[in-house]
């Protein structure tokens, strides 16, 4: 089945000059982008020094040069302010379809995660944020996660849309709940007096009846999201996995060599202590490839 026709999409990309920011407008520079898209380019300097702006400036040039080779609509701009809240604030401006910054800026210390700015932007924007990791080559593998919440069906949405390489490859995953062992039984014991009884057969025939339960729902999770996907045009495989979700999707994401994680988040509500899902933050945090996540608009 042929793709659909896209609308065109409105980009905010981030560029601060490091290697990070350069495979961000590698990894774009490759995206067959509807036509009428636009892409806006921001660079973001802290003080107005002039050895800062020069810098900056001539980043911003060399990026507009490699976008307009792929005959994109591109606009620049040179900004002085704190980054990551000027990269939201314009971001909401503009009404973009996507803010794409690069992992680490220039500046980042060794073992901060994301440098600040990037981890900002995730937490605190109000739009699909692609996080770019380099090296960067092309996006050959993509992989979904899916859960069955909301969020995970609009991130699934959002990817079904998403104008991806006619070369790419699209995996879904969905992770099942560790399976229970006779250690996990033991350490859920309540403690006390009694003695910790033993795991019986009919224990034993009750966690191989759950677990097969648990296998027949998220096999079924799973054609419910490739089906969507098929709608419209994206074709995709699916994978159950089984563990703690976000070390899985890791683990699988370098055994397959994935180029980009595409995951929900419930994103931030109005109660501001409410971030990120700790499943999407972990994907940020040490993912090795880049990793785009999507928010549930319904709960901002």
């Amino acid at each position: 089945m042929d793709k659909p026709i896209h609308h065109p999409l409105s980009i905010l990309l981030a560029d601060d000059g490091s290697k990070h920011s350069q495979a961000a407008s590698q990894l774009l520079s490759d995206l067959p982008l509807p036509k009428g898209s636009s892409i806006r380019v921001v660079s973001i300097i802290e003080s107005e020094n002039s050895s800062k702006y020069n810098f900056h400036k001539r980043g911003l040039e060399k990026t507009s040069e490699l976008l307009e080779r792929k005959r994109f609509e591109v606009t620049t701009e040179l900004i002085v302010g704190e980054p990551a809240e000027t990269i939201v604030d314009i971001a909401d401006k503009h009404q973009v379809d996507l803010i794409i910054v690069g992992a680490k800026g220039l500046q980042a210390t060794l073992g901060i995660f994301l440098g600040g700015v990037a981890q900002q932007v995730v937490e605190y924007a109000n739009r699909p944020v692609l996080v770019v990791r380099a090296p960067y080559q092309q996006l050959r593998l993509i992989l979904a996660t899916t859960d069955g919440s909301s969020h995970s069906q609009t991130a699934v949405g959002y990817l079904a849309h998403f104008p991806l390489p006619k070369e790419a490859e699209v995996r879904v995953v969905h992770v099942l709940p560790p399976a229970p062992s006779p250690e996990l039984y033991m350490r859920n014991w309540p403690v006390g007096v009694e003695p910790l009884p033993p795991l019986n057969p009919i224990d034993r025939e009750e966690i191989s009846t759950l677990q097969a339960e648990e296998e027949e729902t998220g096999q079924l999770l799973l054609e419910k999201t490739l089906e969507k996907l098929t709608t419209f045009g994206v074709d995709a495989s699916g994978e159950l996995l089984r563990g703690e979700a976000a070390n899985e999707i890791i683990d699988y994401s370098k055994t397959n060599k994935v180029d980009l994680i595409v995951s929900g988040s419930r994103g931030m509500s109005k109660v501001k202590s409410w971030l990120l899902g700790s499943i999407s933050r972990k994907l940020v945090h040490y993912a090795t490839c880049s990793v785009l996540i999507v928010r549930d608009q319904q709960e901002n």
